[in-house]
């Protein structure tokens, strides 16, 4: 008896079962994965190849969040380097509607960065932080099911190893039990052979069909049980491990498709917030007035003169004492005589006698033009109030705080702010003196203004003339950056002699000639070395014309002469004497 047996033989009985159960199961999922048993490697190849996609999205968001923080970060440097600097002139020129405007657009920049970075932070923490802990948490799920798929795999291995050894064990036995029977046949049939010989050869026959028998049934048990396994392994374990490692896949995807719905959210979120900004920076826009602008620029420089009348006529047919305007002044400059020369030294005397003075101006501001000064004598009061009220605020507040210790003695000892009090006090009482006195002044000027004379509005024609020559080349030397006149000198002009030499050498000097008279039309109080006080309406003698720095020099008596601004006096200067003292000066010279 021979037999032979293969696998194919094995597994044959089942083929016809599986492909129904294949067919009902595609017809009942038709996305599942568990038709693909044959496909493990591939699978963990697709499957490893979706993390990589999930990996380097989240690569692209981090990229993306941090070219957000850097534009949000070029967006403040940008505002901040077109912010208007702190107690600058270039901060008293955002009063203006079109620069308040723009400081608007550049505060709505500001907050335009903030939404970026409000981008890169959602994103950040939204997609970024997730997925990467979801990807740490996908990896070892994916590792699990795949590690289930291998044991399950080796398991089936085993079986069907254990298999082929039954088989061949079964099939080695009953080829023994066939030799075993072919030889006791032929002892039998020998006649030669004895009968012990037949027996035994009977007996090991027999002992080898036994053998045979038990490897056959221990086979065919073999076979169920690899048949169960292979059943349950392509049908159920496999399967399983198939749906999760399918469920894990899908939702991996959706999860990569809600990342990227975010990443749109997070942008959308903030366009709200990014569109006030922009309608802020038009409505800033539309903010701008022009006539206003003008106007301020009006109320910024305008000198509180009027323009001058018409200039006289000037007969000179005759020998005659004439007047000569501030016109006429103004042109004879204009010819050349003593026009300033800008980033020089004036021609005209240096101001060695002038006391140093790098702060501000005069206290009331009297080197300033009546309207201007009329505005910094108002801005001065204000700032005066202010200081005022702050302090009578603190010391309402130690008032009620003294009641309170009075009525409650364990609070503190009422005694312990009287100090404080006296001297607010003291502080409010010296306040309201500065008060009073810039509010003289005010009251001055204020009832000043009205009064303008014919050669007064002369005069304010050549303000802008004399002040430009003043400014750019006596001033160069002499104002301080706000305006004040100071004796800052350059090293060439600079004087070497010491102030008592100078002022016994000044002292000494022979007194000039009268060249002409003048009027003072308002009054100076001439506070620096050098100049003299003046009363509105008085009558002075001139004896040094103004070269060009915007200061004449008159005398009221021997011992009494100075500067004055030549825009505060009316000069009526003698044409003779005029000429005798150009004469002295060339000879001088």
């Amino acid at each position: 008896m021979e037999f032979s047996f293969s696998r194919r033989d094995i597994v044959r009985p089942l083929k016809q079962p599986t492909r129904l159960i294949l067919r009902t199961t595609e017809q009942t999922v038709l996305a599942s994965w568990s038709h693909l048993q044959d496909q493990f490697d591939n699978l963990e190849k697709h499957t490893q190849w979706g993390i990589d996609v999930l990996e380097k999205y989240i690569k692209f968001v981090k990229e993306r969040t941090e070219i957000e923080l850097s534009y949000a970060k070029q967006l403040r440097n940008l505002s901040k380097k077109y912010q208007p600097k702190k107690n600058s002139k270039e901060e008293e020129e955002y009063r203006y509607t079109s620069t308040k405007a723009f400081l608007a657009t550049l505060n709505e920049m500001n907050d335009y960065a903030g939404q970026h970075e409000v981008i890169s932070e959602n994103m950040t923490s939204l997609i970024t932080g997730e997925l990467t802990r979801y990807v740490q948490e996908l990896k070892q799920e994916r590792k699990s099911h795949f590690h289930d798929g291998r044991k399950a795999q080796q398991h089936i291995e085993t079986c069907w190893k254990q298999l082929e050894a039954s088989k061949r064990r079964f099939e080695r036995d009953c080829k023994e039990a066939d030799r075993a029977q072919q030889y006791f046949e032929k002892m039998d049939a020998d006649i030669n052979v004895t009968k012990a010989d037949v027996e035994k050869a009977r007996q090991q026959a027999q002992l080898r069909h036994q053998m045979a028998e038990d490897s056959k049934a221990e086979y065919c048990s073999t076979l169920q049980k690899f048949n169960s396994e292979q059943h349950d392994h392509y049908y159920t374990h496999i399967p399983n491990i198939f749906q999760k490692i399918q469920e894990m896949e899908e939702r991996r995807i959706v999860r990569i498709g809600e990342s990227m719905k975010t990443f749109a959210d997070v942008d959308r979120q903030v366009i709200p917030i990014i569109g006030k900004c922009l309608d802020e920076i038009t409505k800033a826009a539309e903010s701008i007035d022009h006539k206003n602008d003008s106007q301020m620029v009006i109320e910024a420089f305008k000198s509180g003169f009027e323009p001058p009348g018409d200039v006289d006529f000037e007969d000179f047919t005759q020998p005659m004492k004439r007047t000569v305007s501030e016109s006429s002044l103004s042109n004879s400059r204009g010819d050349g005589k003593s026009e300033p020369k800008f980033g020089g030294k004036s021609k005209g005397k240096l101001w060695p006698f002038i006391k140093k003075n790098k702060g501000a101006g005069p206290e009331d501001f009297s080197n300033l033009p009546p309207e201007q000064r009329r505005k910094k004598l108002q801005q001065k009061v204000d700032e005066l109030n202010k200081d005022i009220q702050k302090e009578m605020d603190q010391r309402d507040a130690l008032t009620k705080m003294k009641d309170v210790y009075i009525k409650n003695p364990q609070m503190g000892d009422p005694a312990s702010v009287d100090h404080r009090l006296a001297e607010l006090g003291q502080n409010i009482e010296k306040l309201r003196l500065e008060v009073q006195k810039f509010e003289g002044w005010l009251a001055e000027v204020e009832g000043r203004l009205p009064m303008r004379t014919e050669q007064a509005r002369r005069q304010s024609g050549l303000y802008e003339a004399q002040n430009t020559s003043a400014v750019n080349s006596c001033a160069q030397d002499r104002e301080s950056p706000d305006g004040s006149y100071t004796e800052e000198q350059s090293q060439e002009t600079e004087m070497k002699v010491p102030a008592t030499d100078f002022d016994d050498e000044f002292d000494d000097e022979e007194p000039l000639p009268t060249i002409g008279t003048c009027k003072a039309l308002y009054t100076f109080e001439g506070q620096n070395e050098g100049t003299i006080s003046v009363a509105e309406g008085e009558m002075l003698y001139v004896i040094e014309e103004d070269k060009g720095d915007g200061w004449t020099r008159i005398r009221r008596n021997e011992d009494e002469e100075g500067y004055v601004p030549t825009s505060y006096v009316e000069v009526y200067l003698d044409k003779n004497a005029k000429d005798v003292y150009k004469s002295l000066q060339k000879i001088s010279e």
